[in-house]
């Protein structure tokens, strides 16, 4: 390459090299001077504001049982207009809640859970006491043969329900 031709690409390279950071430097200065307009425009439009609080609001919302939902806001256990459906309705007695909950795992006998009519495996557990079934089904148990959640897993149970499930699946094993 003659000393010519060097010369021109080292000129040409800088002046490339000059308009790039002049364009930057532009850049930079458009942006400083235009997020300020933008951020008051997106403030001022009620739509944008909107979008933002549906965006970070809950996922979910709670019914709490035995409260007075008129007072309540929040009727809903989960949110339908996330197209999960409304929440599921608590049980009416003790054998509808093991119908939906406790005969999940005490029908076929899951995680260790002593299956209905197997009276050798509740006669221990009934020998406890009533109301040590109460308070294993209410708040949750882990012994040797398996584990027992907190009310079946299903929170949303009153313990007076649970009362009356346990009392349901022990009268089925005198």
């Amino acid at each position: 390459m003659s000393k010519q031709d060097s010369q021109f690409f080292n000129m040409f390279s800088i002046v490339i090299g000059g308009l790039v950071a002049l364009a930057l430097v532009l850049f930079a200065i458009a942006r400083s001077i235009g997020v300020p307009f933008e951020e008051a425009r997106a403030e001022a439009d009620s739509t944008v504001a909107a979008q933002v609080a549906e965006r970070i609001g809950p996922v979910g919302k709670l019914a709490v049982a035995g409260q007075d939902n008129s007072k309540l806001a929040i009727v809903s256990a989960i949110d339908e207009s996330a197209g999960a459906g409304p929440a599921i309705a608590l049980p009416a007695n003790g054998e509808e809640t093991f119908n939906q909950v406790c005969g999940t795992c005490h029908t076929p006998g899951l995680a260790g859970a002593p299956k209905v009519g197997d009276k050798a495996a509740w006669a221990p557990r009934i020998a406890q006491g009533t109301d040590t079934l109460y308070q294993h089904a209410i708040a949750g148990f882990q012994g040797k043969a398996g584990v027992m959640p907190a009310k079946g897993g299903r929170t949303d149970l009153t313990d007076e329900l649970v009362k009356q499930a346990v009392d349901y699946m022990v009268s089925k094993e005198q």
